[in-house]
């Protein structure tokens, strides 16, 4: 997989450092406009030209431009990431692909161009952390807590070069096996994977020889997890790690909520956060981002009310794609701002300003946090329950 952002890098090394002229097999290459989607400025209109006559003259197949989604989010709802396949992508959460059993890693330009002149690439295979959970998440709890729980945890390299592998979570569905796919890279995992249980085999048939009776195997290093003693995390600034109950955080005022991402831009967030701002409207003072993680998802939201709910809320639908989380347009943070981000990183300087602070937390804590102006929990909102 390769994406506009790192595209032109890709490109070069491919074509001049390599000499290749073309790629090994244009079926089994994915491109997509995601990273800035729709252009910003003239440079990056240009550069996305360029690699729109690319993908023609390669005669790529599998393209995505502008508009269409996060590649991770893409790739799954396209079905090119399927159980036991092995993909490398242009980006760092590429580990997203392990939502649906297959083991997929983030690449730097050399190395995607040489697996684009070859098909092939170098691994040591990584040791593996097993993550074993329990019982089921309480109301106003889900994936991306136990994500923020387990990144407290192992700290933020906790698991360097290491395969984390999820067990117990079959009743997961795709998209919340997402949230924890990209999530393990902020814990350093070179791979997240979710195991095939619970997968819709409609969807994602699991191969013989990645039986759906696999059971968690000993493991490096085994972390169990009861699902139901989690309540609602939430990381400060300005590292992922750095996460605590938000029962201890304090009254933490806001002025920017972002709901999106390839962590927590589907349907089923946005779904969440509608369910808790329906009827009612966004704190003033409080600007509401909403970035679907790709048109599907987007379609969906219009297809059943949810987009319709968020914006009579106040929030303000950008393009499917990354949007703001890589700092570049669609909503970057001034200095002194505070944002509540349902995204994956909050490092200085993420989202724009390096003097801004964001705090990562669930979309449901979004929703909340939208309607009161500070940092809230979801179960303290009258008359919601969740899933309602």
């Amino acid at each position: 997989m390769v994406h506009d952002s790192i595209a032109p890098s890709v490109m070069r090394v491919l074509h001049e450092e390599l000499d290749y002229e073309r790629v090994f097999d244009p079926e089994r290459v994915a491109v997509v406009i995601d990273h800035v989607a729709p252009a910003a400025n003239l440079q990056t209109a240009e550069a996305q030209r360029r690699l729109r006559q690319w993908v023609r003259q390669l005669g790529i197949t599998h393209w995505f431009d502008t508009g269409r989604g996060i590649a991770h989010q893409v790739l799954i709802e396209e079905r090119l990431a399927r159980p036991g396949r092995l993909i490398v992508g242009s980006d760092s959460h590429s580990t997203a692909y392990g939502a649906v059993a297959a083991f997929g890693t983030g690449m730097g330009a050399t190395d995607i161009a040489l697996a684009l002149a070859t098909g092939r690439t170098w691994l040591r295979v990584p040791p593996t952390i097993i993550v074993r959970a329990t019982g089921r998440f309480g109301p106003g709890v889900g994936a991306k807590d136990l994500a923020l729980w387990l990144a407290r945890r192992l700290r933020a390299d906790g698991a360097t070069y290491s395969a984390i592998e999820y067990h117990g979570l079959d009743f997961l569905s795709v998209g919340e096996r997402t949230t924890l796919a990209t999530m393990a890279l902020e814990v350093g995992a070179k791979a997240g994977i979710v195991a095939p249980q619970g997968l819709p085999q409609d969807r994602y048939p699991v191969p013989e020889w990645m039986s759906l009776e696999v059971t968690a195997p000993p493991g490096d290093e085994v972390i169990e997890v009861e699902l139901t003693t989690l309540e609602p995390q939430v990381a400060a600034p300005h590292t992922v790690d750095r996460v605590v109950d938000l029962s201890d955080l304090g009254r933490v005022p806001v002025d920017v909520v972002y709901l999106g991402t390839c962590t927590n831009g589907r349907h089923e967030d946005m779904a969440a956060a509608a369910r808790i701002l329906r009827g009612r409207r966004i704190a003033p003072g409080v600007r509401m981002m909403v970035v679907p993680a790709s048109s599907e998802a987007l379609q969906q939201a219009i297809a059943d009310g949810t987009l319709a709910t968020l914006l009579e809320a106040g929030a303000t639908i950008g393009t499917p794609g990354c949007g703001a989380c890589i700092g570049r347009h669609m909503g970057v943070l001034a200095p002194g701002e505070v944002c509540l981000f349902t995204g994956n990183r909050n490092f200085r300087g993420r989202m724009g300003s390096p003097e801004a602070q964001i705090y990562l937390a669930s979309p449901e804590v979004a929703a909340a946090t939208a309607l009161t102006g500070y940092i809230a929990d979801p179960r303290t909102i009258e008359g919601w329950i969740a899933g309602n």
